[in-house]
């Protein structure tokens, strides 16, 4: 039997997603609950990786299983092993040619960044925080460069290890709610630090330091020096994953 699974978790307290030694992921943590349920090991597939700090409020995952369990197991039975900082939001069976990865048509993210002179304590690990006043207009202008098909190799990380830099951005929406400032993000993929590389180079032009059409230019120079440097990952948020209608998935969003 498969099932997916729709999860949300505060990225924190962890080291990323990704499996590791030290057992402190959000997977290690989601594979414990969930063996503890199935009485036999389970291992899971996401849709994406997550880095150390940042969250979801949907991560899409899929794992099979040999055991039968009413799908109010595989959720509140989950969660009741889970530590307060994951929670699993649904589980829904898929056929076998269901794949978290594979199977997900876009990704899409959104990026929280307080705009003020003073960081803000109660948000302290859940956005970002730039001090100086941004222009968001020319943000925006700045931001119509990036959408499309191109080779984003000037805002991947030295380490990615996607096979191809070309992605598609299909979306880039800026807009200012009080002191937030709310990026929001889809692709059909994105590269290793492609989003939190993205703001950093939007910062840079809403504080003045580059003209908007300098994003082109960071695009068609295809270094990672030409970029700003990696804005840091408290506001950055798994905000939803996209699968075709076919599967069925009761996603929130």
């Amino acid at each position: 039997m498969r099932v997916a699974l729709g999860v949300e978790y505060d990225g924190s307290q962890y080291f990323g997603w990704q499996s590791q030694a030290s057992g402190h992921t959000v997977q290690d943590a989601l594979q414990v609950a969930l063996s503890g349920i199935a009485n036999e090991p389970i291992s899971i597939i996401a849709a994406g990786r997550t880095d150390t700090g940042v969250h979801a409020l949907e991560q899409v995952v899929h794992f099979n299983t040999n055991v039968e369990r009413p799908l109010t197991a595989w959720v509140r039975g989950v969660n009741a092993l889970l530590p307060n900082s994951i929670a699993v939001l649904w589980a829904h069976p898929v056929p076998e040619e269901f794949h978290a990865r594979f199977s997900a048509q876009a990704r899409s993210y959104r990026y929280l960044l307080i705009n003020r002179s003073v960081r803000n304590a109660m948000r302290h690990g859940k956005a970002g925080w730039f001090h100086a006043p941004l222009n968001v207009e020319k943000m925006c202008e700045a931001a119509q460069y990036l959408l499309g098909e191109h080779d984003f190799s000037a805002l991947r990380a030295a380490e990615c290890q996607a096979k191809s830099p070309i992605k598609n951005l299909a979306q880039l929406d800026i807009q200012k709610q009080g002191d937030t400032i709310i990026f929001d993000l889809s692709a059909n993929a994105f590269l290793h630090h492609m989003v939190r590389n993205i703001v950093g180079c939007l910062v840079y032009v809403g504080k003045g330091k580059h003209p908007p059409q300098w994003m082109r230019e960071v695009l068609e120079g295809k270094e990672r020096s030409l970029a700003a440097p990696t804005f840091a990952p408290d506001g950055l948020y798994l905000y939803r994953v996209t699968f075709d209608a076919k599967w069925g998935l009761p996603q929130l969003k």
